[in-house]
């Protein structure tokens, strides 16, 4: 793997379990100690990150993790969920029998006892990109990446205390019954549906946290 892509790779796992937060400066000099590798791969790193949304560039003052403006929340869930049942319908006629019994696996592990929350986020993710894996489109999966690390970051900013997890969990077990049936049609609602319940949990969390307009 290409030292820009491991440090890609790890900054946007900080940024996204927000151990580097909204607001903080990222220096290229800092990272080419803490990853021992030269300026240009941390600067190709931190490029990708900045198309990606996850850095914000500010003339002559530099590189800053970007914040997470809840006003673009509705556009995340709306692309998303053209894109994933997209995607299902085409791991629904392209995907094999050994990519399902995988993610049967991988479904399977969410029921070890003493899972956190983090651990079960990892289940679902896992889903995902079987899923993306499956409908053999690498352009879309690259798109597709980028739109659940953003999604991920979401989570850990207003859900991660109170999410239902599990239920994400269990839904994807639906999912897989759909995919070993062939059912692309059933496969791609229920896709949509888990997208939904996602932005809906957002939307409560959101709104419980901003202040009443009759506060004051």
């Amino acid at each position: 793997m290409p030292l820009s892509t491991q440090a890609y790779e790890s900054l946007r796992r900080r940024i996204v379990r927000l151990d580097l937060a909204p607001g903080d400066v990222l220096r290229e000099e800092t990272l080419q100690v803490e990853f021992g590798i030269g300026r240009t791969p941390i600067r190709e790193a931190l490029q990708r990150l900045a198309r990606e949304q996850f850095v914000t560039v500010i003339p002559r003052r530099g590189m800053f993790v970007s914040s997470i403006d809840v006003g673009e929340l509705s556009m995340l869930y709306e692309t998303r969920a053209i894109l994933e049942p997209y995607a299902a319908r085409l791991a629904a006629h392209r995907g094999t029998s050994a990519e399902w019994s995988e993610m049967a696996e991988v479904i399977a592990g969410a029921d070890r006892p003493g899972l956190a929350p983090e651990d079960l986020l990892d289940v679902d993710r896992r889903c995902h990109e079987l899923i993306w894996s499956a409908a053999g489109n690498r352009f879309m999966t690259d798109t597709l990446d980028m739109l659940y690390a953003q999604s991920d970051r979401v989570w850990h900013m207003y859900l991660a205390e109170v999410a239902d997890t599990r239920h994400a969990v269990d839904e994807h077990r639906e999912i897989l019954e759909g995919f070993r049936a062939g059912d692309a049609d059933r496969v791609a609602a229920l896709v949509e549906a888990h997208v939904r319940s996602f932005d809906d949990q957002v939307r409560e969390a959101v709104t419980s946290r901003l202040p009443s307009p009759l506060a004051g």
